[in-house]
């Protein structure tokens, strides 16, 4: 997150800076939370497909994801407790 940081500050904050017309730097729009999420449906049928899915958000964050399960059935959804 931090290279995300220094970025912003480097290259991101100027550049609107100078399109904009800011007068002050503290004027620009800050970033203040970034969540990433997928929906991995397959998941039941074959568990395979989300190891490939943390493994891909692994690689996009540099963080390790959160595996939440569902917490209700909803049979509209087709969807299964666990």
């Amino acid at each position: 997150m931090n290279r995300l940081v220094e970025k912003y500050k480097q290259e991101i904050v100027p550049a609107l800076t100078a399109k904009f017309n800011y007068s002050s730097v503290m004027a620009c729009p800050k970033v203040s939370k970034i969540v990433l999420n997928i929906g991995v449906g397959d998941a039941v049928a074959n568990p395979k497909v989300l190891d490939d899915a943390v493994n891909e958000l692994t690689q996009i964050t540099g963080q390790k994801p959160v595996i939440t399960k569902a917490k209700h059935s909803i049979a509209n959804f087709k969807l299964r407790e666990g």
